[in-house]
């Protein structure tokens, strides 16, 4: 099963937890179930329309979805899915 990377701000939804197992065919498949296992999560993924959000990174393993198929991007049982806030800075 993939394992999913939680970034800090958003572990109060997994328990504190920095690392869950989820199952899903693809990264889109991936962020409902842990939406299901984890409510409220995704809304601070993903905006209005169910696209991530422009200040939010998701990787597999090192990987950009953006630059493969976003949301489609298939992913495997070993994969690692990091979800990564972009920070502001100046």
């Amino acid at each position: 099963m993939p394992t999913v990377r939680i970034p800090t701000p958003l572990r109060k939804f997994t328990q504190g937890n920095e690392e869950v197992s989820i199952s899903g065919a693809n990264v889109g498949e991936i962020l409902t179930n842990l939406e299901a296992a984890h409510p409220g999560i995704r809304e601070r993924i993903c905006d209005d329309k169910g696209k991530v959000r422009r200040f939010v990174n998701i990787f597999v393993g090192d990987e950009d979805i953006r630059f493969l198929k976003n949301l489609e991007t298939e992913v495997a049982d070993n994969d690692e899915i990091s979800i990564i806030p972009a920070i502001a800075g100046g």
